[in-house]
């Protein structure tokens, strides 16, 4: 079974790809967030600002899930630079206070619209 998860309350898909797809109606496999806001407006302030909005768009298709942080198993974090790594890891870990999920933060050389950061996950139902 594979289901297609959307919702207004996080900025839609800027190309071929789903906000998030339920998979054999246990694992949910969110797409990568970036700081944009429903509306399509780019958070570009700091790395704070951006990386709040993407953890809001992230709760959000969390939420269309029927899910929340809890549920997260595995996500990955993609940055502009590692010099945000400190930053990043104090906004992200106040969505999971216990037993955070298995993640991986990698810094990149370009991410989508120049932002600084993005986020995937894999949520468990």
């Amino acid at each position: 079974m594979r289901e297609v998860i959307a919702t207004d309350q996080a900025p839609g898909a800027i190309g071929p790809y789903s906000q998030a797809i339920r998979a054999s109606g246990t694992f949910v496999f969110l797409s990568g967030q970036i700081p944009l806001t429903p509306s399509g407006e780019l958070v570009t302030e700091s790395i704070a600002a951006q990386c709040e909005q993407v953890m809001k768009n992230l709760a959000a298709v969390l939420e269309a899930s029927g899910l929340t942080f809890a549920n997260v198993v595995k996500s990955t974090i993609l940055l502009s630079s590692m010099d945000h790594f400190a930053t990043v890891n104090e906004i992200y870990g106040r969505a999971f206070p216990e037993n955070p999920p298995a993640r991986a933060t990698f810094a990149v050389s370009g991410l989508p619209r120049g932002v600084d950061i993005e986020i995937e996950m894999i949520a468990l139902a």
